[in-house]
């Protein structure tokens, strides 16, 4: 690939990470460059924006020693790029995909620009086969499934880097059952295994002691044999905030649809790569849209939540559980509002519940995976677990109305079918909700049917007889 040089003197301004210079060469938006001081150190950066005479440079590492009169730019004739190859598990970087572990560089087995290729619709497949994560709220009310997008919705202060955490190291494929797709050379092929499930990690704008903690616990928990780990730090440029999902994503696609493997990209936090867009967009000069966001915040979302998905004839998939914190627990503010629009459901972190000491908080009613009948079910975990999901559902919907009701008229006012099912919504909370330890799905039904024997067999309506025979009769 050609590269060309900038001489000394080009520029016209510094601001933060930014680079103003005169447009002195032919070039497109996005290009990667290499920015060089007079400390001689290469700063990788990229073209933001560009006119007739003049371009802008997002320096990617630190312009603390650039000077203008002595500052070149090598130009490198195209965007930015990440070189992948199967050696990226088990490793760890920064950002912007640099080997950050103390080992060797990874061989490069190809070299994918980091905005992706857009997938074709037509070639798109339906998300299915359900991925356990070990969390009874997801798994058995929520079911997170292959080339699913389901987001985290948390608040500052909860424990969601305890859950992202918790599911790297936990989650796995429930169903083994091969696909029917075919290799390039047109030979049946044989869909990927549990043993070929992997997960992206990738952290952004996170203090030293959080990324430290992530590195720490996958580590000890064997887990980074099998992990991508992107971690970057608060410290770092706000730019490089805006790359760092995109080169995770990027090792993402090479492992899910080259490497064959079945990928879970846990990406954290969603709402520090949208400040980072608001301050850039800022010092752009761009007009700013609702509390002060970008016009485009939803589809500069949408060019990452739409990099999961399925492909007909590739046997990997890939996943995404991004966790976003709503600032003041507004789950109207337009980072949840507009995620929620993208993706496929949601997963609702609860602060009055984690007070209470609930872990892990996950408020139930509001929670919701839009593609959780495509993955549950007799083919792909239980005949019983799509309506006793539905059942515990209802029935604890009616028993948070009884709580409301009881704290106006006193439990004492409340009807014995009420009581029936607020003592149903407070041990749902805490047998059901709440656990110590990752839980498997079978126990995760064992815990739901236990709970429905509290209520009488009239109220379960969402069951067949034949269900209430085998789990709540017989069980008896």
């Amino acid at each position: 690939m050609r590269t060309r040089l900038i001489v000394e003197g080009m520029g016209t301004r510094l601001e933060g990470p930014l680079l103003f210079l005169k447009r002195m060469v032919d070039i497109g938006l996005n290009d990667a460059v290499e920015v060089i001081g007079p400390d001689k150190r290469p700063r990788l950066g990229r073209v933001a924006t560009l006119d007739d005479e003049y371009m802008v440079i997002e320096v990617l590492e630190t312009t603390s020693g650039l000077s203008l009169a002595q500052t070149r730019v090598r130009f490198f004739g195209h965007p930015l790029q990440f070189d992948v190859g199967p050696g990226i598990l088990g490793r760890t970087f920064n950002g912007v995909g640099q080997v950050i572990d103390g080992g060797p560089p990874v061989a490069a087995a190809k070299s994918l620009p980091i905005e992706g290729l857009p997938m074709n619709p037509v070639e798109r497949d339906t998300p299915r086969d359900f991925i356990e994560t070990g969390i009874t709220t997801i798994d058995l009310m929520n079911s997170l499934v292959r080339g699913q997008k389901l987001p985290l919705f948390s608040g500052g202060g909860l424990p969601h880097d305890r859950m992202a955490v918790s599911i790297a190291i936990n989650a796995k494929l429930k169903s083994g059952k091969a696909d029917n797709i075919r290799d390039d050379g047109g030979r049946a092929a044989p869909g990927a295994g549990a043993d070929e499930f992997v997960i992206v990690f990738a952290g952004i704008g996170l203090p030293y002691e959080s990324a430290e903690y992530f590195r720490r616990t996958l580590e000890e928990s064997g887990a980074l044999a099998r992990t991508a780990l992107f971690l970057n730090l608060a410290s770092d440029s706000s730019t490089q905030r805006l790359l760092t999902p995109r080169f995770a994503l990027t090792a993402a696609e090479y492992l899910a649809f080259t490497e064959g493997k079945h990928v879970l990209a846990i990406i954290t936090d969603i709402t520090n790569y949208c400040e980072a867009l608001r301050e850039v967009s800022s010092s752009h000069g761009e007009i700013p849209s609702r509390k002060g966001y970008p016009g485009y915040l939803y589809s500069d979302l949408a060019t990452l939540y739409e990099r999961a998905g399925r492909l007909r004839n590739y046997p990997g998939t890939l996943t995404q559980l991004p966790i976003l914190t709503m600032p003041a627990d507004d789950i109207g503010h337009p980072i949840p509002d507009l995620s929620g629009y993208i993706t496929e459901g949601q997963i609702v972190i609860d602060r009055d519940l984690e007070r209470r000491g609930i872990y892990p908080p996950v408020k139930v009613l509001p929670s919701l995976s839009r593609l959780m009948k495509d993955g549950t079910g007799a083919k792909y975990t239980h005949a019983d677990h799509p309506p006793l999901a539905s059942q515990l559902f209802a029935s604890y919907a009616r028993g948070t109305q009884a709580r409301i009701l009881a704290g106006v008229v006193g439990e004492e006012g409340l009807s014995d079918i009420d009581r029936k099912y607020l003592e149903f919504a407070n041990r749902f909370e805490r047998e059901l909700v709440s656990q110590s330890e990752a839980r498997s799905l079978e126990e995760s039904m064992s815990v739901g049917w236990g709970l429905l024997r509290i209520l009488p067999k009239s109220e379960l309506a969402r069951l067949s007889d034949a269900q209430i025979a085998q789990h709540i009769e017989g069980a008896a």
